[in-house]
Formats: C-alpha cells, sequence, structure tokens
C-alpha cells in the first residue's frame, strides 16, 4: 500500500512538471518575434506591478510613450557606424546650407527692397514702411521668409516719425545672420566629435586651411605657417576656455569678435593701424614671434626664467616670474612657445577677466581663492627691492596696500576676490603695481603723465 502510494505520487510529480514544461515551451514560442517579446515582457511588468500595488489603476500612462533622448556615440573599433554618422552630418550641413541666401538672392532682395523703398529719404538714407515691407517679404522667396517678420521690423525701428526702417540697416542684418549661419555651418565641418565643440586640432586644421583665403597672409612664409596657427589658435583657447578643458563651443566662437577679426584679413586693403591691433595679422603675429625669438638667447627653442624676465620693458619682478614658472606648464624647467602665448596674453590684456584670471591665479599664493594684506606684501617687497636698486626711496606698503583697498572695494574688507577685482574695473592697474616696477612708476606718476601729456597736445594744437 505504502508503495502504490508513493508511486501515485511520483506520477503527480511527473504531470505537474510535464505541465509546467508544457507552459514554458508555449511562452519560448520561436515564431515570436522581439518586439512581441518586449511588448508580452511589458504586459506582465504592468500585470505584477498593479498586482503589487493592490490593483490600484495607474492613472497616467505617459511613461510607455517616452521619446528617446540619448543616443550613443559609435566606438572607435565600430568603424561602420563612425563612417554612417559623418555621412548623415555632412548630408545634414549640406542640407542646411542650401538653405541659405546665395550671392544672387541677396542681389535680388537688395533690388526689391531698392524698388519698395518708402519716401522722404533721411538724408541719403533709403527707407521702407511696414507695408512695402510685407510686399518684398512676399516676393522675396521662401528662403527670405523668416526675415520678415513683426519681430524684426520692431527690433530695427528707431524713432523714425513715419515708422519706417532703413533699408541698408535691415540689409545689413539679413548679411550678417547668411555670415553666421555659413560660418556656423563651415565651423561644424570640423567638429570630428560631432557635439557641437571644437578640439585644439579642430581649430588648428580650420585655421590652416582658411590661411590661402586671406589676402592679407599671402606674404607667409610656408615655414611659419605652424607658429602662425598656434599663435592664433591660443587667443580662441585663452578667452573662451578659462577652465582649459581642451575643447570651445562652437557657439562661443561666433558670439566672440575673433572670428571678425581673424575674417578681417580678407580685406585686401586694411590699414596698417588695424593690421598693428589685429592679433591674427601678420605682423602681429610675426612681432610675437620675433619677441620669442629675441628673448632666447640659447637658441634652444625654450624660455629659461632669466631669459624671461626681459621680457618687455625688463620690469618684471622675480618673484612674480618664479610664480609663473611654478604654476605654468614646462619642461625640464623651461617655457614652451605655446605657454609663452598664454603669458603674453595675460599681460597684453590686463582689463580681460581672462587675464585678470590668469595673473589673479599667479598671485594667490596660498590658493585661498583671495588676496589677502599678506599676499599683497609679498609681492609689493619686490617692487620696494627693485626701487632700492634703482637708487628710488620705497614706499610704504601701508600707502599702498590701502589704495588697493580703495581701488578695489571689495565685498570682505580684507579680502580680494577674482570677482572683486573683475568688478572694480581697476584689475589692470592692481595688477601692475604688484608685478611691474614699470607699472608701479607709471600708477605714482600718473597726475605728472597726465599733464606733461595735455602740455604736449597743447603745443601741437599750438603749431
Amino acid at each position: 500500500r505504502t508503495t502504490a502510494v508513493a508511486c501515485r505520487r511520483r506520477q503527480g510529480a511527473m504531470d505537474w512538471k510535464r505541465s509546467l514544461r508544457g507552459r514554458l515551451a508555449a511562452r519560448r514560442n520561436p515564431k515570436k518575434s522581439e518586439q512581441e517579446l518586449k511588448d508580452e515582457e511589458m504586459e506582465l511588468f504592468t500585470k505584477y506591478y498593479m498586482e503589487w500595488k493592490g490593483g490600484r489603476k495607474i492613472g497616467n500612462t505617459s511613461y510607455t510613450n517616452i521619446p528617446r533622448f540619448y543616443y550613443r556615440l559609435p566606438a572607435e573599433d565600430e568603424v561602420l557606424l563612425q563612417k554612417l554618422r559623418e555621412e548623415s552630418r555632412a548630408v545634414f550641413l549640406q542640407r542646411k546650407s542650401r538653405e541659405l541666401l546665395d550671392n544672387e538672392e541677396l542681389q535680388n532682395l537688395w533690388f526689391l527692397l531698392d524698388k519698395h523703398q518708402t519716401s522722404p529719404m533721411i538724408g541719403e538714407e533709403a527707407m521702407i514702411n511696414y507695408e512695402n515691407f510685407l510686399k518684398v517679404g512676399e516676393k522675396a522667396g521662401p528662403k527670405c521668409k523668416q526675415f520678415f517678420t513683426a519681430k524684426i521690423f520692431a527690433k530695427l525701428l528707431h524713432n523714425d516719425p513715419y515708422g519706417r526702417i532703413s533699408i541698408m540697416q535691415f540689409f545689413n542684418y539679413v548679411m550678417r545672420k547668411v555670415w553666421l549661419h555659413q560660418t556656423r555651418i563651415g565651423l561644424s565641418l570640423y567638429d570630428v566629435a560631432g557635439q557641437g565643440y571644437l578640439r585644439e586640432s579642430d581649430l588648428e586644421n580650420y585655421i590652416l586651411e582658411l590661411i590661402p583665403t586671406l589676402p592679407q597672409l599671402d606674404g607667409l612664409e610656408k615655414s611659419f605657417y605652424s607658429f602662425y596657427v598656434c599663435t592664433a589658435v591660443r587667443k580662441f583657447f585663452f578667452f573662451l576656455d578659462p577652465l582649459r578643458t581642451g575643447k570651445i563651443k562652437i557657439q562661443d566662437i561666433l558670439a566672440c569678435s575673433f572670428l571678425d577679426d581673424l575674417l578681417e584679413l580678407r580685406d585686401e586693403e586694411l590699414s596698417k593701424e588695424s593690421q598693428e591691433t589685429n592679433w591674427f595679422s601678420a605682423p602681429s603675429a610675426l612681432r610675437v614671434y620675433g619677441q620669442y625669438l629675441n628673448l632666447d638667447k640659447d637658441h634652444n627653442g625654450m624660455l629659461s626664467k632669466e631669459e624671461l624676465s626681459r621680457y618687455g620693458t625688463g620690469t618684471l619682478t622675480n618673484i612674480f616670474l618664479d610664480r609663473v614658472f611654478q604654476e605654468c606648464l614646462t619642461y625640464d624647467g623651461e617655457m614652451d612657445y605655446k605657454t609663452y602665448l598664454d603669458f603674453v596674453l595675460a599681460l597684453e590684456n590686463r582689463k580681460e577677466p581672462a587675464a585678470l584670471q590668469y595673473i589673479f591665479k599667479l598671485l594667490d599664493i596660498e590658493n585661498k581663492g583671495y588676496l589677502n594684506v599678506f599676499s599683497l606684501n609679498y609681492f609689493f617687497r619686490a617692487i620696494q627691492e627693485q626701487m632700492k636698486i634703482h637708487g628710488q626711496e620705497p614706499v610704504s606698503f601701508q600707502d599702498v596696500k590701502d589704495e588697493i583697498f580703495d581701488m578695489v572695494k571689495p565685498k570682505d574688507p580684507y579680502k580680494i576676490s577674482l570677482q572683486d577685482l573683475i568688478n572694480s574695473s581697476q584689475g589692470d592697474t592692481v595688477t601692475s603695481i604688484l608685478i611691474d616696477l614699470n607699472g608701479f612708476w607709471t600708477y605714482e606718476n600718473r597726475e605728472v603723465l597726465v599733464a606733461s601729456d595735455n602740455d604736449s597736445a597743447a603745443d601741437v594744437d599750438d603749431t
């Protein structure tokens, strides 16, 4: 009897196993597609979730339609996917380029604006009212539609008694917009990562290929191209990459004036004065590189602290130069051309926040994020020592310290932060007082210098 019961139990267990295997086999139906399996999985999840929540219905089912917001970039070994991505971006940029107005369409737009101008003219400036503005918009074609809006008309409206805008101002606005889009597309072609930013190598390639299109750079020797590109790229990265991430947003490049300065070199009749003030001009690049070569007395292609001490008027203090070589990238204690360019950009643009940030980091010897009386005294002692060497009576630090705090007016009366220095608009004067004997002397004798300048101007007027 016991044996019979055990047999029945084994038989029951076998039936249960067969039944379970059958159900599992039914669920693992190989004919189902991947999407069907996913739908079934979601259905089961919803069912069990509802049971776990006690049978309550979920009111909002929008979670089932969440749009995709993340697209993984192809890995380095996924060559086919990388090629596909590059080709699709190229096609997209070509399509965007075709949407822009070409020269013929811009000429046609100017012709229509001139034809529909609204009298009377203001001097020699042609004007157009809103009614004619809309008429031109209808005739100019679909590409121009985006420019003929009430918002743009209102933006360009300036106190005209007849409610009109200047045709020239509107046309310049359109030209500027077209140029910005063209430039953005041109820069995007060099965006290897396709993430809206350029790395240093990307910007170097862009500028290198731009050189032959700039008439003002025709005289540059090909052997100087690499130094020119380095000089140009450093200005972009010094001012637009303050955190030193190694990349710049294309949007930031378009928003600043550097690209305008660079493309100004397309003008074949650019004045000598404009060339001297333009960092990207051939004379300017040759000046900076020439200074570097003149400082490099041992001709090893690098600058030691002693060689850098002759920079400018040769009056930078040893304490400041020590800090430069402590904080900046050097090779066996010497500075290369790229690091030198950052140094020059900082000292030649001391009013700019990026330059003040560079110098502030050097002045902040305790790395506390602010300058206190100790750090000011640390640097000014070197100025006092130089004054003694030149036979001058040293100025009291207490007087200078009080003047610095009066100029900056920091939030904390005992600490000067970088933001305090920037907000005061006196950052260039304060830093000059602390790091350069010539800068301190100029500050101390500012009243005498102003008076002599006025006397010189009066003499010129008399003649």
